[in-house]
């Protein structure tokens, strides 16, 4: 099926049927990473589905000296903090993420008073490819390492986007498994970051990780799914409180 990534955006959230009753999982889409020539990261998630609450979105932001901060629109117990926020110098209250599609492949992400964030995005005979083998995977394919460590392998070179993380740990020590069904590349973007401008978009000396994860050299636009451990108090970090910055408890 030839989407393109508004339409696939937009019936992400029919990937949710595939749910199991174990673990904690998501449906939706966003943009690994997308690195700027002021040394800035930047990244999205939107999950319209997930078995953890309600659906929220979430940008981060890495900074040139390689702090993060994590603003989400919901609670961070119910959103990307429950995994990320061990990695984070900041973690905001809650506030509204608004993503508006101006065409089927270019999108604005806006925090108010705090980003604005334009993206236009293509397709190219790379993510093409991944998106054909994608597409023919089965279910059981997505749960498997090797089959993922080769997926990720073999994504860094074609897409040109440096180490690419279809698996592993999240900072706050649940392990994670990425399926990205749909891709395509960002070709262009500005943004304005808290009144700064981030210039062009374009690699890093050093590519950026959150924690031990690593993020892409390139802008990725995704559509998929994701899968997490379940939370369990006794091995993993709680997100942590706005507030207080300490770890919160979670249910």
């Amino acid at each position: 099926m030839n989407l393109d990534p508004r339409a696939a955006a937009h019936a992400a959230a029919e990937r949710a049927a595939t749910f199991d009753g174990q673990h904690e999982h998501f449906a939706g889409f966003g943009v690994m990473a997308l690195p700027f020539s002021t040394g800035h990261v930047l990244a999205l998630r939107c999950w319209p589905a997930t078995t953890i609450g309600p659906p929220y979105a979430s940008v981060s932001v890495r900074s040139p000296d390689g702090a993060w901060v994590i603003q989400t629109d919901a609670p961070p117990e119910r959103s990307c903090p429950r995994y990320f926020s061990a990695a984070a110098a900041e973690i905001p209250a809650p506030q509204p993420i608004e993503v508006t599609w101006s065409g089927p492949g270019t999108l604005t992400v806006t925090i108010e008073d705090e980003l604005e964030w334009h993206l236009a995005l293509r397709s190219t005979a790379a993510t093409r490819l991944m998106s054909a083998c994608a597409a023919a995977m089965s279910t059981r394919w997505w749960s498997d390492a090797r089959v993922l460590s080769v997926m990720a392998t073999a994504a860094g070179p074609l897409l040109g986007s440096g180490r690419v993380a279809l698996q592993g740990t999240a900072p706050n020590g649940q392990w994670f498994r990425a399926a990205p069904r749909h891709m395509w590349l960002v070709a262009s973007s500005s943004a304005r970051w808290r009144g700064l401008d981030l210039g062009s978009p374009a690699p890093l000396d050093r590519q950026a990780h959150l924690a031990q994860v690593p993020m892409p050299q390139r802008g990725i636009f995704f559509v998929g799914t994701a899968v997490f451990e379940t939370f369990d108090p006794a091995r993993h970090v709680g997100p942590l409180d706005e507030m207080t910055g300490t770890p919160r408890q979670l249910a």
